[in-house]
């Protein structure tokens, strides 16, 4: 196997740029990861499925060159990542996802007797699953994808298989959930119980990369998410600790639940503007809305027309749709552009008539 890593550092810009060949069947892949250094790197292919070692060296050669001419320069401590095989077939396995909660509704979930509430992280939503010793992630759509090598291998120090739920966030994973263990699939039993059974296997072996994330029951909730608020956290989730756990997303509501201190949301790319802007879009009942535009900072690539990126704002403008104080935090490849829509927005407060 041949690898590369390469570093791009200018003022507030610290880069990291991997690419390697990896055998695959009887031919070779390359593969690629990108992104800032101390994050969860973005991943890829350049070739669609196996060629030969000739062709493969041809390409990583022709990769490396096009970024060493940008600026790039070879160095050996960068983290490393682990990629996954077939990055573009499904794993069948597919993470819930959760509807958010309006301000009104909060207090009946801060007091509810059968909601318990965990901190929500602004991180790359991961599921890790261990299978003979394979060492597998999966992202939010349920295909294969990178995982940070210090992230596997501590997955890799408890002796059984498993699947966890969590976030993310640069080389370090925040566990939510636990989805099976062994042979036991713990999907249709009710939260609490999966919760308890997270921390009972946490206990059982060393994982300085993995955390558990507490998760706390009414009353007194109150007081936590006072804390979380003001420490400027991402915000909170409230489970059901009778549900299962339930893959996707329901139409409305439903047994999780979140509520985000601050406001982020995904966005298309329109196009590229002067001055490492870039204009955005969302769609509304079918039909394309411009959404403002937001600058990329120098230490994130910017993205082309078409990419699905991440920006927290302050509230957006009803009638233009515009964001107001956007705030670029990167792209999105497990986000799709149906899921980009108006819907996200919060908006900004109308007066109150006299």
């Amino acid at each position: 196997m041949e690898s590369t890593t390469l570093y791009y550092r200018e003022g507030s810009s610290d880069k990291v740029y991997q690419a390697s060949i990896r055998p695959q069947g009887e031919g070779f892949m390359v593969h690629f990861a990108y992104g800032r250094r101390g994050s969860t790197l973005s991943t890829g292919t350049k070739t669609q499925s196996p060629v030969t070692h000739n062709e493969a060296k041809r390409i990583y050669d022709r990769l490396i060159h096009e970024k060493t001419a940008k600026g790039y320069l070879t160095g050996d401590d960068a983290g490393q990542i682990q990629h996954p095989t077939s990055p573009s077939k499904h794993t069948g396995i597919q993470c819930q996802l959760l509807n958010p909660i309006t301000d009104d509704q909060l207090e009946q979930f801060l007091f509810h007797p059968d909601y318990w509430m965990q901190e929500k992280f602004d991180g790359r939503r991961l599921l890790i699953k261990k299978e003979s010793g394979i060492i597998t992630g999966i992202n939010r759509l349920g295909y294969p994808t990178a995982v940070p090598e210090t992230i596997a291998q501590s997955a890799t120090n408890y002796p059984r298989d498993f699947i966890l739920d969590g976030e993310a966030v640069g080389d370090q994973f925040h566990a939510f959930d636990l989805l099976a263990i062994g042979p036991e699939d713990l999907r249709p039993m009710a939260y609490s119980v999966r919760y308890f059974r997270l921390r009972d296997m946490l206990k059982a072996f060393d994982h300085p990369n993995i955390h558990e994330v507490p998760s706390q029951l009414a009353p007194g909730l109150t007081n936590w998410f006072t804390q979380l608020r003001t420490e400027g956290r991402e915000g909170v989730v409230f489970k059901n600790k009778h549900a299962p756990y339930t893959p996707g997303r329901p139409n409305a509501g439903g047994s999780h639940l979140k509520y985000k201190f601050v406001e982020t949301a995904s966005f298309i790319v329109a196009k590229v503007n002067d001055k490492r802007s870039v204009s955005l879009i969302l769609f509304e009942n079918g039909k394309v809305r411009p959404a403002g535009n937001v600058t990329i900072p120098a230490n994130h690539n910017i993205p082309n027309p078409g990419d699905v990126v991440k920006c927290r704002y302050l509230y957006a403008f009803k009638e233009s749709g515009s964001i107001y104080q956007p705030v670029y935090l990167g792209e999105r490849e497990d986000i799709r552009h149906t899921e980009c829509t108006t819907d996200q927005l919060k908006y900004k407060a109308e007066p109150e008539p006299v």
